[in-house]
C-alpha cells in the first residue's frame, strides 16, 4: 500500500535532541566518554517533600481516575505563588494547567489561529515557538534577535504590514537559547505594540527562577495591560527539577484561557491527580532549593564560559536560563560541523545554533547540566 503522509509531517526530520542522543549512545557503546550538554534536563533531584507527596498520592486508588480539570487546591497554590513571587493577582478563571509548555505551545494556536493567519516568532528561538503555530496552520513571520541589540526585538523594525496581519506573537525572556533577559521598558513597549496592532502575546516564562548576577526574574503579567493582550506559560519543570512530571500553566487573559480550556477538553481529560499533587507540593512547599540551585547554575555558567573561552569560543552575555550561548571559534563557519568535530575529538556534545533558526548559525548552545568540578576537569 502506498501511504501518502501529510505535508506537515513531511516538513520535519528527527528532533535534534533525539539525533544527538543517538550520537551519544553510539560513542558510549565504543567505551568513549561523553560530556552531554544538549538537553536542558536538570540533574538536581526534586525536593523530598515533592517526591513524598507523589508517593503518598500514588497509594490512593482515586488518584488514578480522570481529573477532568484542575483541583481547587492546585488553582489556589498557583494563585498564592504568583502573588508571593511576582505580586500578580490572578483569578481562578485566569489559570489552566497543561502537560508542559511544549504541549501547550503546540496547541494554543488552535484557539487563536485560522489557517493562513500570520504569527510572529523569534529567530533564533526555541523550535516549538515556530512548530506549534505552523502545526495550527499559521504563516510564520520571523522577528530578529541580534546580539548588537542584546537579543531584544526591535519592534519598530517589524513592518506595519506584517504587524497588522499578525494574529499572535511568541515572546520568551529569559530567553532560550540566547540566554538574555528583558528590561521593564521592553515589556511596556511590547504591550503597547500588541494593543496598537491588535495581536495576542504568548509569553514563555520558563526561566524566571534561573537568573544571574543579582537580577530578579519577573512575569509578563506583572506589567499593566498585559492581561488585556496576552497570556503566559509558566513551567515547573526547570524551577523544581520535575521535567518528567510534565506540568505547566497558561495564565492571563480569561477569554483566551476559557477558549483554550474548552478546546483542550476535546482531546484531554485534565492533568492527572498525581501530577497535580506534585505541583501543589512544589508551589506550597519550601523554596530554599530554588535559590540554591540558581546559585549553582551561576557557578556552572562561569566555569563553562571559562572553558569555552579556552577553546576559542566567544561566549555571549548569559543573564538567565540554564544554558550558555557561544559563538564558534574563528575559522569555522558551520555550527553543525563544528559541533560534530568537537564531539568526535573531545566527547563534548552540544546543540548547534542552527537548530534554533537561521540566525543561530555560527553559535552553539550548551545546557548547564554538569557539576562545576566535572566542567573544570573537561577543560583543564
Amino acid at each position: 500500500m502506498n501511504i501518502e503522509f501529510s505535508e506537515r509531517s513531511n516538513r520535519f526530520g528527527s528532533n535534534i535532541f533525539h539525533t544527538l542522543n543517538d550520537l551519544k549512545n553510539e560513542r558510549l557503546k565504543e567505551g568513549k566518554p561523553v560530556y552531554n550538554f544538549t538537553v536542558g534536563t536538570p540533574d538536581f533531584h526534586p525536593d523530598a517533600h515533592v517526591m513524598e507527596a507523589v508517593s503518598k498520592a500514588a497509594l490512593e486508588p482515586e488518584n488514578y481516575k480522570y481529573s477532568l480539570g484542575d483541583t481547587e487546591e492546585l488553582i489556589d497554590a498557583v494563585i498564592n505563588w504568583y502573588q508571593r513571587r511576582y505580586q500578580v493577582t490572578l483569578s481562578k478563571d485566569e489559570i489552566t494547567s497543561v502537560s508542559g509548555t511544549q504541549e501547550g505551545m503546540a496547541h494554543i494556536g488552535l484557539a487563536l489561529i485560522n489557517y493562513g493567519d500570520t504569527v510572529l516568532v523569534p529567530n533564533p528561538g526555541y523550535p516549538i515557538f515556530e512548530i506549534g503555530p505552523y502545526l495550527c496552520g499559521a504563516k510564520i513571520a520571523y522577528y530578529n534577535l541580534l546580539p548588537e541589540n542584546n537579543y531584544l526585538p526591535d519592534l519598530s523594525s517589524i513592518s506595519k504590514e506584517v504587524a497588522n496581519k499578525a494574529k499572535m506573537m511568541v515572546v520568551s525572556y529569559p530567553s532560550n537559547p540566547v540566554c538574555t533577559t528583558a528590561p521593564s521598558s521592553f515589556y511596556e513597549e511590547l504591550i503597547a505594540f500588541a494593543k496598537h496592532h491588535q495581536l495576542v502575546i504568548i509569553h514563555d516564562n520558563a526561566y524566571s527562577e534561573i537568573i544571574y548576577d543579582g537580577r530578579k526574574g519577573t512575569s509578563f503579567l506583572s506589567y499593566p495591560g498585559a492581561k488585556d493582550v496576552g497570556v503566559e506559560f509558566n513551567s515547573l519543570s526547570k524551577t523544581y527539577n520535575i521535567t518528567g512530571i510534565r506540568i505547566s500553566f497558561l495564565l492571563g487573559n480569561k477569554e483566551i484561557i476559557h477558549k483554550f480550556k474548552t478546546l483542550r477538553s476535546q482531546f484531554d481529560y485534565g492533568t492527572g491527580h498525581l501530577v497535580q499533587k506534585a505541583a501543589i507540593a512544589a508551589l506550597n512547599g519550601p523554596q530554599d532549593s530554588v535559590t540554591i540551585n540558581c546559585k549553582e547554575y551561576e557557578k556552572r555558567r562561569d566555569a563553562l564560559s571559562n572553558g569555552l573561552t579556552k577553546l576559542g569560543m566567544k561566549v555571549q552575555n548569559c543573564e538567565g536560563s540554564m544554558f550558555v550561548w557561544a559563538h564558534i571559534p574563528e575559522g569555522y563557519t558551520n555550527s553543525n560541523e563544528y559541533c560534530m568535530k568537537l564531539f568526535h575529538e573531545t566527547g563534548i556534545l552540544c546543540t548547534p545554533g542552527s537548530s534554533f533558526g537561521t540566525l543561530g548559525e555560527g553559535y552553539i548552545r550548551f545546557a548547564l547540566v554538569l557539576p562545576v568540578d566535572v566542567i573544570n576537569a573537561i577543560f583543564n
